[in-house]
This record gives C-alpha cells, sequence and structure tokens, in this order.
C-alpha cells in the first residue's frame, strides 16, 4: 500500500516512466502482420486459434442474423440504450462545420466529409465490453461515417458476448468480425477476402493491440496508443476520505498497471485516505489485481499550486477533482483526458458514458491528444477559388515569394493567370 509523500519539504513525485513496448511482443507483431498481409484469412485462422483458441475458419464475420438475433437480460440493454442515447448526445456536438469566406475577389474555405470506414476494437476474451463497443462506433455514426466494423476477441468456443453484440446492434454497427490481437488490427488495416480495410482504427487493446496500431498507423489512421489508466485525484478539506479510497480502488482494479495518484491539500485528509483504502483494498473482490496497483500508487500532501502544476506536468487520463471549488480548480489546469468534478462524481460515469467518451490519451499525452471524438471521424479540406480581379490583386505577391524561394514554375503559373 502507498504511504504519504510531504510535497511541501522539496519533495517530488517518483517518475512515472512511460512503459515501452516488450521488443518480443514487436517483433511478435511484426510477424503477425507480415502473416496477415501474405496469407489473408488463412492467417486469421489460424492465429486466431493459437492465441484465443476459437477456430473461426468460415466464420471470421459473425453473421448479421446472429447480431440481429442476440438477447441479453432488458434491464442492460435498456442501459445500453441509454448509454447509446447519452453519446449521441455528446458526440453530436462535436462535429466540425464547413465554411466559406471571401477576401482580395478571393472564396476560400473548408469542407467537412465523413471518413469512408472505420475499425472499432473491442476487447474481449475473458470480459465483455459493451460499453467500449458504444463508445468508440457511436462517434463514427455520428459523423456519418459510411460504414462501421467492430472486431473482438472470441471466446474459446468461437462465439461473441451477447452483449457486445447487442451494444453493436444499438449502436448501429455494420459488420462484427471475431479477431483479436494485433491480427485483427492488421485484417482492418490491410483488408482481406473476408475483411474489408477501413480508413482509421479505433479503440483500446493490450500491448500486442498497441504494438499493431503503432506499426501500421500511416497505413491506417489511429486514435492513440493505449497505456495503462491513469487516475489523478485533487482533494481538499471537506472530501470524504471513504469515497476518495472507493474512487483509487476502482481505478486500480483495472490492471496492476494502474496508475493512481492523490494530491491532497489537507494532510488530515491524506491519513484518513490512508486508513480507509487499506480497509477498501482488503475488502476487493479483485484485490490481487489492485493491491499489485496500488503498490506503485502515491499519496501526497501539497499546496493547490502545486497540485495544479503536477496535473499538467502528469497530464492524466482521469482527473477528479474534490475541491471546495473544483470548477475553479479546472480553470487553472490545462492537460488531462477528462476531469469529474465535485463529490456526486464519480470516474467510472465517463467509463460508462456520462458526458464523456472512455477512449482517453494516457502516457501523459493528454499535453497535446483529446480523446475519442466525433470530430474525429471526419477529414477536413481547404478548397480556394480565385475570380480573374482575385487572381490579378494576389498573383504578383504570389510570384515574389515563390521567385525569392527559387521556385520559378510556380511563379509563372501565377503570371499566366493575369
Amino acid at each position: 500500500m502507498p504511504h504519504i509523500l510531504d510535497l511541501r519539504r522539496g519533495a517530488d513525485l517518483p517518475p512515472f516512466p512511460p512503459p515501452a513496448l516488450d521488443e518480443s511482443v514487436l517483433v511478435t507483431v511484426r510477424r503477425i502482420i507480415e502473416d496477415v498481409r501474405a496469407r489473408g484469412d488463412q492467417a486469421l485462422a489460424e492465429l486466431t486459434l493459437r492465441h484465443d483458441g476459437a477456430d473461426v475458419t468460415g466464420g471470421i464475420r459473425v453473421p448479421d442474423e446472429e447480431v440481429r438475433a442476440a438477447t441479453i437480460e432488458p434491464p442492460l440493454e435498456r442501459a445500453l440504450e441509454r448509454m447509446a442515447d447519452r453519446l449521441r448526445d455528446l458526440h453530436g456536438r462535436q462535429v466540425p462545420q464547413g465554411w466559406t469566406g471571401e477576401r482580395d475577389g478571393i472564396r476560400f474555405g473548408e469542407v467537412v466529409r465523413p471518413l469512408a470506414a472505420v475499425g472499432c476494437y473491442v476487447p474481449g476474451g475473458r470480459a465483455a465490453y459493451p460499453s467500449t463497443a458504444l463508445m468508440t462506433a457511436i462517434p463514427a455514426r455520428v459523423a456519418g461515417v459510411d460504414r462501421v466494423a467492430v472486431a473482438t476477441p472470441p471466446a474459446a468456443d468461437g462465439s461473441v458476448a451477447p452483449a457486445v453484440l447487442v451494444a453493436a446492434r444499438v449502436a448501429g454497427v455494420d459488420e462484427v468480425y471475431r479477431l483479436g490481437g494485433a491480427q485483427a488490427v492488421a485484417a482492418l488495416a490491410l483488408g482481406t477476402a473476408t475483411v474489408a480495410r477501413v480508413d482509421k482504427i479505433v479503440g483500446p487493446g493490450n500491448a500486442w493491440v498497441t504494438a499493431a496500431k503503432r506499426e501500421l498507423a500511416g497505413v491506417v489512421g489511429i486514435d492513440g496508443l493505449a497505456g495503462p489508466t491513469e487516475l489523478v485525484v485533487v482533494a481538499g478539506p471537506g472530501a470524504d476520505p471513504g469515497v476518495v479510497a472507493v474512487d483509487l480502488v476502482a481505478q486500480a482494479e483495472h490492471d496492476p498497471q494502474a496508475r493512481a495518484v492523490l494530491l491532497c491539500t489537507d494532510p488530515a485528509l491524506a491519513r484518513d485516505v490512508e486508513r480507509a483504502l487499506a480497509s477498501e483494498a482488503a475488502s476487493s473482490p479483485r484485490g490481487d489485481v489492485v493491491r499489485a496497483a496500488l503498490a506503485h500508487a502515491v499519496l501526497a500532501v501539497c499546496d493547490e499550486d502545486r497540485a495544479a502544476g503536477l496535473v499538467d506536468r502528469l497530464a492524466p487520463e482521469h482527473l477528479q477533482v474534490l475541491m471546495p471549488d473544483p470548477e475553479g480548480f479546472l480553470g487553472r489546469v490545462r492537460s488531462f483526458g477528462a476531469a469529474f468534478l465535485g463529490p456526486h462524481t464519480p470516474v467510472s460515469f465517463g467509463d460508462y458514458g456520462v458526458g464523456s467518451n472512455h477512449v482517453l490519451p494516457t502516457m501523459a499525452t493528454a499535453r497535446f491528444a483529446s480523446g475519442l471524438r466525433a470530430a474525429d471521424m471526419v477529414t477536413i479540406s481547404s478548397f480556394v477559388e480565385a475570380s480573374a480581379e482575385g487572381s490579378a490583386a494576389v498573383g504578383p505577391e504570389v510570384e515574389l515569394v515563390a521567385s525569392a524561394e527559387g521556385l520559378p514554375g510556380h511563379a509563372r503559373a501565377a503570371e499566366v493567370r493575369r
């Protein structure tokens, strides 16, 4: 369990180096990509049998009628439908709009076009993640993407979890493939006889999925490279130590590599959280995972200024603000994937579509990257149209700059239009 670190006396947080992809993973992933490139569906079937224990020969794609027929308990289906409604509302506010302007006889602007095809990776195998199917497919649908595909690892019997199939149906997915790991990413990026290639792949995955996305970035668009999940909690006087402990454990149960940091402006609160955390971790049904993650968690005491600076340095995936003025603190920081403000807003709300997508930047990439948005599912292209008067007005300036750069052909192209 973590101990309290007092940052008011010159101490600093321990470094959180970004996890490096193991070289053996990279070698294996490159081999898988080349195998899929060379042998297509045959390679996919063999790789799925080897890594997932499932025989998908002749059945890589889940039949549409199987997706339509999938059933789950009605309350769960209603919850997924409500989540989908919230996500449509959220992402409907994010679609960029085209525009047109005119200056000096030149008409110019931008046109917005949805991508033709997006592939959504939904982790699976030992567990089912219908929420990720909704989180990845709905932004694409809202943006107007023509074709949306889901790839998810099958169980050993070749089945896909009914909850994932129902979520795919609710989201309006066109195709579902029984594929996981690097082979799924390769199939979506390169295409095979069964799997039509896509323009962009989105969704989180394990180290093999992340490595495959990195290797194929440029061949296909990607949303980002996912690392271990992250949470920074900033808490001050009045925060409930039991609630803080619950929230830290909720993050820790994701993965032994999950990263949790508590920044307390109240030393007494830090001590209370330390005690509550031990009790909460001991009672967790995922205790082994929680204890492994909390072994590298940090509880720190600092003032509010230092906390704001540390948030920007860590640039966490999730930021939870339990300060007397949470919105005021939020105005002091710039780098985070999603923020959850006040005592009534757990991070798990964002995990399940309450105001946020859960595909968020990790490994401090929130310094320059954003969570998955409908805007990620479109291209924005410029257009220019000059009138005769406009060409005559700006042409001489273009000629001057082109000539200064040693490009006489560029200058000539403007000159002949005057």
